[in-house]
């Protein structure tokens, strides 16, 4: 059989997996997905006619929610390497049986951030600039440029590995180590830096002293560790009580460990920010007390989220540093809620809205979100969701349902 055959097959069989099989869960499911993203077509095309007036950003404001949550995604993509780390630097292999779900999370994660990118620009048929190889990119002075080139070359890689190693279980062969162990090291330089370079994006602006700090782009790697893992520990559990999928309980709580130091990591290079601010009181500590308190008397709106974000971490750093709370499921489950929230807070609100609050001209405008910002975001998130969870449902599939173990080894 040719290879064009091969793929063809391979494509129509893989396509019959997600779509055919599914128990009514997971078509409510489908369904809800289908919802959001419906939904949040016809908000995108209310903001492509009438312009990003139709949200709540301003001059004064000019990224808000999108590019929050851009931020906080990318964060999610580089979490693969929490997996790949182990399993292919230290061979371990509790865990090399689960990096394919980490890079197909990747995967997910990048599609959503080019997503959040492409409806936070005013002029959406621009975006093709940001394709390495067919735009004009401005290099090397763009960072947003030097950004997309490394996004777009980790999303190439994990697709490629993922689709190579799934494909080769699906005609049950052995996969060319040849191949899979240099793309899967190569990656893990490749997540570091679309975090470093995201960073590089925020303090390399010297008119927005919030950001201008060198300990940006290490907070974000450390706190990347957290968020990523925290939602493939809650998947794990899912998928191994509802389908054949297989985790030894040895990698769950190796992961949750390797949690624990990344979170406490993040959190001495917050308090050595903090210090630095308040001690030093400068004028820059204006914008630190927007986050906690609020200015001229007015109290910041997002004020409750920055302190819910902090405790959060406290508390969720605590359960995974205790090893009889790590393994405890409740409490790791816990745990990992808080660190997934109080990490979409800190990329999210408490690292957008502070850097623009108050702007250069020392006006303060309160920021919220918009109706069609919420509703657009919504279903951003709907189509990374969909195109993990038909992802998961074919690999599981196939590498559990059909007995193939050909990929682990």
């Amino acid at each position: 059989m040719s290879f064009v055959r091969k793929a063809g097959n391979f494509v129509t069989g893989t396509a019959r997996m997600a779509f055919l099989g599914g128990n009514r869960v997971y078509y409510a499911w489908l369904l809800l997905l289908a919802v959001c993203i419906t939904q949040a077509l016809f908000a995108y095309a209310h903001q492509f006619e009438r312009g990003l007036i139709s949200t709540n950003m301003r001059d004064s404001v000019s990224w808000g929610f999108y590019i929050g949550n851009f931020t906080f995604l990318v964060g999610v993509a580089a979490a693969a390497v929490l997996l790949v780390i182990p399993a292919y630097v230290y061979n371990w292999k509790p865990i090399k049986e689960v990096v394919l779900f980490g890079e197909m999370l990747a995967v997910a994660a990048i599609v959503m951030c080019l997503l959040f990118v492409l409806v936070d620009m005013g002029r959406p048929d621009r975006f093709w600039h940001l394709i390495p190889g067919i735009g004009h990119m401005h290099l090397p002075s763009s960072i947003m440029a030097w950004d997309s080139v490394v996004l777009n070359i980790y999303l190439v890689i994990n697709l490629s590995v993922a689709s190579y190693l799934v494909y080769c279980a699906y005609y049950r062969i052995q996969y060319d180590r040849r191949i899979v162990v240099p793309l899967v090291i190569l990656s893990i330089p490749m997540a570091i830096s679309i975090h470093t370079v995201t960073a590089f994006l925020y303090n390399g602006m010297a008119s927005r002293p919030y950001w201008n700090s060198a300990i940006l782009a290490p907070r974000f790697i450390f706190s990347a560790f957290c968020s990523g893992p925290a939602l493939l520990l809650i998947l794990f559990q899912i998928l191994r009580k509802v389908s054949a999928f297989e985790i030894k309980d040895e990698a769950i709580h190796k992961i949750a460990e390797l949690m624990a130091y990344a979170m406490g990591f993040n959190l001495f290079l917050f308090g050595a920010e903090i210090f630095k601010e308040y001690y030093s009181n400068t004028h820059h500590l204006v914008y630190y007390q927007y986050l906690f308190r609020g200015l001229h008397g007015t109290a910041s709106p997002i004020a409750l989220y920055a302190w819910t974000s902090i405790a959060f971490s406290i508390i969720s750093f605590f359960l995974f540093l205790i090893p009889k709370t790590r393994r405890m499921p409740l409490t790791m489950n816990i745990g990992a809620v808080m660190i997934y929230l109080s990490v979409y807070i800190e990329k999210g609100i408490a690292l957008i809205i502070p850097g623009f609050t108050p702007d250069t001209l020392g006006q303060v405008y309160q920021y919220v979100p918009s109706a069609i910002e919420l509703r657009v975001a919504a279903g951003v998130f709907g189509v990374g969701f969909l195109l993990f969870t038909l992802m998961v449902k074919v690999s599981v599939s196939i590498l559990f349902e059909r007995g193939n173990q050909t990929v682990h080894a």
